[in-house]
């Protein structure tokens, strides 16, 4: 059993995320703790992200760490993707298809999973190498999320300016921080660094735990929405014609590099936990949901590429 649950955790946390959403608003005892949790949720979620860059992060050693030709090439495909996107909706401000639009871009831009590592290293990638691109997309991210969106969805009560400052406090402590406390750390607390790295899964199951928060945030978005079934519906399409092509621009980019696992991991698997938190916090929580399904999608991905892997090595 305990076999079974570590060869599929991805798909039982997808599966667990929406159960336990129509479990918990079923239970009337529990009507009166929907609020604390949504508050709850909304703390946690960015706590997870924190932790799992911080543990990922804390693994590094710099001396591994090189630039590759590919990190330079996915780079500038996801940053301009974005900022093609974004000038779009910048230029087209009433285009109908603004909420598809707006899940492409979080679906292109979004950081690569931090559990990446893992599944690299299971794959028989290079994990030095992802996270390398792990620390230069985050920085990126940082970076072009404040820059653009406060013209792509204005904020009628915030100038520009006051939309970038209260968008860069959010997202650059996210991104940023889990860095600069594990250079601290590997410094200040070596001993501690070394009792986390005894345990290179934990970032792996603390994504698990996060994707559960994450389906069950999109399962309520869903359940609640008043969009239409079929803009939902080309949220899930749209996610899934990113998530197919970054996978497919990673692997073919990789192998004039001869490292196509990492730059496909780099570029597919993303942190999605980030998408839907950046989804329903800058944009409009329907905007989420492109996030939710592309959770789906690299996870269907990465559970068929892991069971062919397990196969390989019976």
């Amino acid at each position: 059993m305990i076999r079974f649950i570590r060869n599929w955790t991805l798909p039982i946390a997808m599966v667990l995320g929406v159960v336990s959403y129509f479990v918990y608003v079923n239970i009337p005892f529990l009507d009166g703790t929907h609020q604390f949790a949504n508050r709850a949720v909304s703390v946690i979620q960015p706590m997870l992200i924190f932790l799992m860059l911080f543990l990922t992060f804390c693994k590094v050693n710099i001396s591994d760490m090189h630039l590759c030709r590919w990190h330079l090439i996915l780079l500038a495909f996801q940053a301009f993707s974005f900022m093609a996107i974004s000038s779009l909706l910048i230029v087209f401000p009433r285009n109908e298809a603004r909420i598809v639009l707006e899940g492409a871009m979080i679906c292109l831009i979004c950081p690569t999973a931090t559990a990446a590592a893992v599944i690299t290293e299971k794959l028989g990638g290079k994990p030095a190498n992802l996270t390398t691109y792990i620390i230069l997309i985050n920085l990126t991210t940082a970076m072009l999320i404040p820059a653009f969106v406060p013209f792509v969805h204005p904020h009628p009560d915030l100038s520009p300016l006051n939309a970038f400052l209260l968008i860069l406090g959010k997202v650059f402590p996210l991104l940023l921080l889990p860095l600069v406390s594990a250079i601290l750390a590997r410094h200040l607390f070596p001993r501690l660094v070394q009792i986390l790295r005894k345990y290179p899964d934990l970032s792996f199951y603390l994504w698990a735990v996060a994707l559960v928060l994450a389906i069950a945030v999109t399962t309520r978005t869903i359940v609640h929405s008043n969009v239409s079934l079929f803009t939902q519906t080309c949220l899930a399409l749209v996610s899934l014609l990113c998530c197919l092509l970054q996978f497919f621009i990673g692997r073919k980019t990789g192998m004039k590099y001869n490292d196509p696992i990492s730059a496909a991991q780099s570029l597919g698997q993303k942190n999605t936990v980030l998408a839907i938190w950046m989804g329903y916090t800058f944009f409009t929580p329907i905007t989420a949901i492109a996030g939710g399904f592309y959770s789906i999608w690299h996870n269907i991905i990465n559970s068929y590429q892991l069971y062919r892997q397990r196969k390989k090595t019976k």
